[in-house]
């Protein structure tokens, strides 16, 4: 073997190791953000009811908060033009801290805070992260793993969902949960902290007065109503699934259930995006999940749910990856830019969601008003993107 070959296999291995070290962090970081600090809301919307901490009203107002801090975080990393490395390292910090924090104290005003807090930190993280992870992995040419990292999200949402079935069975209050979803979300900072980047590469950094092109501005607008229109069932899900279930183990079945599927959505994207044409597919399936929203209105009981489930988890992340995928075939500006300008737009729509939710509890004593007004901006988002024109 010669000494050409020997170093050209060695070469590879470290190809190979930085891709799947990248992809890892990539992942945890997400699990931990997303599926952790903002998702694990979500079941213990139910607990916080229970014990009197929450009414449905009150909860929309609370998840409300989340997306405050979200946007104002998209808002901030769009401008931002150095220390990418030191934001994304903060927020994933900040966001595993108030989670845990969130177990001991019932104080409203203190709730509210630590959802803005993992808002920012969740937008700081996510952004950034996304952003380095596919400019490394595209260096590296591994575009399968590129497209693995958003299956974060959804493994963090089945974990969270998984932790709140095991908190369920071992009657846990609100609390004791929080502190539990608080003691992992540290865990996988420490799992990964040392991997994270101790700086950003060159390209990301970008002058703030570049401006985006019309299709970008297309994209944005359908990216809102795709922000808008999945987060009411997603906030809510664990929710409407305990006012059909007794038993409050066989709903928490449903959380895992949509992370699951979310996984699901991101590897059958990655097994035929060769053979897909992006803007198409992401306009059918931004309609298919506003179907799968109405759905959960339209035909009523256990099926309707599980059909809602299903459906709108599937469209959950592989709206997200498509939609940076036609970002690149679009966009002028950086791929940071680009990422924080379509963030703003999707933490906008998911602030507009729970506003709208509490709104629809008070006039209709009911979230369906509010679920088919997201089910249509779904519709609508789709068919804006069948306006787009890739370059």
């Amino acid at each position: 073997m010669s000494a050409d070959s020997v170093s050209a296999g060695r070469q590879a291995v470290r190809h190979t190791r930085v891709s799947l070290i990248t992809m890892l962090t990539g992942m945890v970081t997400l699990i931990v953000v997303m599926g952790i600090g903002r998702f694990s809301l979500t079941p213990q919307i139910p607990q916080m009811i229970a014990n009197g901490h929450l009414t449905l009203s009150s909860a929309g107002v609370l998840a409300a908060m989340n997306y405050i801090g979200y946007l104002l975080g998209a808002l901030h990393v769009s401008r931002m033009t150095a220390h990418h490395a030191r934001y994304l390292k903060a927020g994933l910090l900040a966001t595993a801290l108030v989670t845990l924090l969130s177990g001991f104290s019932h104080a409203w005003v203190l709730q509210c805070l630590f959802r803005v807090v993992a808002g920012i930190g969740g937008a700081w993280a996510l952004i950034i992260v996304t952003s380095w992870t596919q400019m490394v992995l595209a260096q590296q040419q591994a575009p399968r793993m590129s497209a693995a990292v958003f299956a974060g999200p959804g493994a963090g949402i089945t974990l969270s969902g998984m932790l709140a079935w095991l908190i369920t069975r071992l009657h846990l209050n609100d609390d004791r949960a929080w502190q539990c979803y608080g003691v992992v979300a540290l865990a996988g900072v420490l799992l990964v902290w040392r991997a994270l980047p101790a700086s950003l590469p060159a390209r990301q950094r970008e002058s703030a007065s570049a401006a985006p092109g019309r299709e970008v501005k297309r994209l944005w607008l359908a990216y809102t109503l795709a922000g808008f229109g999945y987060i009411l069932p997603a906030t809510f899900l664990s929710q409407m699934a305990h006012s059909l279930f007794a038993q409050g183990q066989l709903a928490a079945l449903f959380w895992p259930l949509f992370g699951l599927c979310a996984v699901a959505g991101v590897v059958l994207i990655m097994l035929f995006s060769a053979r897909l044409n992006t803007r198409l597919s992401l306009a059918w399936v931004m309609i298919l999940q506003g179907l799968g929203v109405a759905s959960g209105v339209l035909i009523p009981g256990v099926s309707g749910l599980l059909i809602s489930t299903v459906m709108v988890g599937l469209g959950f992340l592989s709206i997200m990856q498509l939609s940076m995928q036609l970002a690149r075939a679009v966009s002028n500006i950086s791929v940071a830019k680009t990422v924080a300008i379509l963030t703003s737009g999707y933490a906008t729509g998911q602030l507009i969601g729970p506003l709208i939710s509490a709104a629809s509890v008070q006039i209709f004593a009911s979230l369906h008003p509010a679920l088919l007004l997201a089910a249509g901006g779904l519709v609508l988002g789709g068919l804006l993107v069948l306006r787009i024109r890739p370059h």
